[in-house]
């Protein structure tokens, strides 16, 4: 059983929407944040990076940091740039990228089922940056920014959405810089939440997809206001937090690429010696760029050449992680081979998302780096599958696009 809650969204006014909304938190850092923001004092960068208005702040995570953004949503809201809903209400969160289309509920969802597994996870998260959204969204007394969540896709779901698309106008239809439209509906109608949050109370398990950070945070948020409010009865707005509930269906994920500095004290010829070694037929591709087809082959950019490594059947394991195609990777190549023990920590290896192209890593390779790998992208069905054994992939295994709009909706505690 899921829970799915509506809840009073504090969001821009209408006229605002299109200078608030920008990308989430983490896929830029401070110096793109400012030049992004240049200009806009509505950005919401404002308040989800909000050290981009203390110049002389150093520390992205002094509390001046985290006060700086609370001050801002107020005076977003005392300018009128903001507005909060009287009512609770579900919203129809649609987004098109390149033609492909993914309609989601912006809704709240229960810290009591994400403690029971009943939102299942994929990933470990890192105590820092646990502790970085814990302070904004306390500080803050909201959740800033909706955890992307997914779940088996529901066709009575899909139908009471689609049903009040066509009935109803958004209240916001705009498209930002990088070419993503972002659609909202306020389903306000008490009967058509009814519905909805009951159909998802038969739905058994929900899924993050990307947010696994915001989502124990927001957790830990809420576990701490019940502390300090020991007499609580769970109905609480901080027993919640802010979601935007995606069919599997309608998802995509990129490929996760990883770019090493260097061989590992390895001359090429000896580097590929071992990769043949460790169960891999190569083929060279030349100059032109080369994508992974399938699963188990790997795209490798190397000394100006494109090749192309597929792994033998011997190597693949029957295992719902080992058979993954990034743990292949790690495990036959970057670990053994080029001594990349933890990609998590190992400064020698660096990630880049698939929407930036294969063109990114060979451009890291002419930069700072030695020796770029592709990977075919993990599939829904890896990642829910992954989830329903409660195992955790490798770091760095997924990339949703498109990234969920930041500032159309926040959550008060």
């Amino acid at each position: 059983m899921a829970t799915v809650r509506p809840f009073r969204a504090v969001r821009p006014a209408q006229k605002y929407a299109d200078k608030v909304v920008s990308l989430p938190y983490d896929v830029m850092n401070r110096q793109e944040a400012e030049k992004m923001a240049e200009g806009n004092p509505y950005s919401f960068l404002h308040i989800c990076r909000s050290e981009i208005d203390l110049p002389n702040q150093k520390d992205p995570y002094d509390r001046s940091v985290y006060e700086k953004a609370k001050q801002n949503i107020g005076d977003f809201l005392n300018k009128g740039v903001f507005i909060q809903d009287e009512e609770p209400a579900l919203y129809i969160y649609r987004q098109v990228m390149d033609g492909r289309v993914q309609t989601g509920i912006a809704a709240t969802v229960s810290v009591e089922e994400y403690q029971n597994n009943t939102i299942k996870k994929h990933e470990f998260t890192r105590v820092e940056k646990e502790q970085d959204r814990i302070n904004h969204f306390d500080i803050c007394d909201a959740n800033t920014e909706p955890v992307f969540l997914t779940y088996r896709d529901d066709k009575r779901i899909r139908l009471l959405i689609e049903g009040w698309i066509a009935e109803n106008k958004p209240v916001y239809d705009l498209e930002t810089e990088d070419g993503i439209r972002h659609t909202l509906w306020v389903i306000d109608d008490a009967e058509r939440i009814g519905h909805i949050t009951e159909l998802f109370e038969e739905i058994p398990s929900l899924y993050i997809a990307d947010g696994h950070h915001r989502s124990a945070s927001a957790c830990k948020v809420g576990l701490k206001r019940r502390e300090e409010h020991p007499d609580y009865t769970g109905e609480e707005e901080f027993n919640f937090f802010m979601a935007v509930l995606f069919p599997d269906a309608d998802l995509h994920i990129f490929d996760y690429n990883r770019v090493v500095k260097d061989l590992n004290g390895n001359t090429v010829e000896s580097f590929m010696a071992k990769v043949k070694e460790a169960g891999f037929k190569i083929d060279k591709k030349g100059e032109d760029i080369y994508y992974p087809e399938t699963k188990h082959c790997f795209s490798m950019y190397l000394e100006g050449s494109w090749y192309r490594l597929t792994a033998k059947p011997e190597i693949i394991p029957d295992h719902v992680i080992d058979s993954l195609d990034v743990a292949i990777l790690q495990n036959r190549i970057l670990e053994p081979i080029l001594g990349i023990e933890d990609p998590r920590t190992d400064k020698r290896i660096d990630f880049v998302g698939g929407i930036r192209g294969l063109e990114e890593l060979e451009k890291r390779c002419h930069e700072d780096m030695k020796v770029a790998f592709a990977v075919y992208p993990v599939e829904i069905t890896d990642l829910l599958n992954v989830s329903d054994n409660d195992m955790v992939m490798p770091p760095k295994s997924t990339w949703f696009e498109p990234k969920l709009g930041s500032g159309l909706f926040i959550h008060m505690l």
